[in-house]
């Protein structure tokens, strides 16, 4: 059976392939500032100031924002080099993605 974890991979895999990822955390926090972003996904073992930064924007602009996986597998499920942080842009598949993660 396919666990929780992997369906996430596949849908953040899904929204990389449909254009609906920004990754890094200059970017991200770029696209969050112009309210383009509807969930944060920041790494389970990126830096405190990196968590804090993202916890602080997205609280403050009320975007969805989790900790999830590592900066490798985040990296690897769009097909990149590590990442600490990515922001899905398409709500629905934001919101399955946030439902997965309950």
């Amino acid at each position: 059976m396919i666990n929780n974890k992997q369906k996430i991979y596949s849908y953040i895999g899904l929204a990389m392939r449909a254009g609906q990822v920004v990754s890094g955390d200059d970017t991200t926090l770029k696209e969050l500032k112009k309210g383009k972003i509807s969930l944060v996904i920041v790494a389970d073992d990126a830096s405190e100031n990196t968590k804090k930064l993202f916890k602080d924007k997205s609280s403050y602009r009320k975007i969805n924002q989790i900790y999830f996986s590592t900066k490798v597998e985040l990296g690897l499920a769009i097909g990149k080099s590590p990442r600490a942080v990515i922001g899905i842009k398409d709500k629905s598949l934001a919101s399955k993605i946030t439902e997965l993660m309950q």
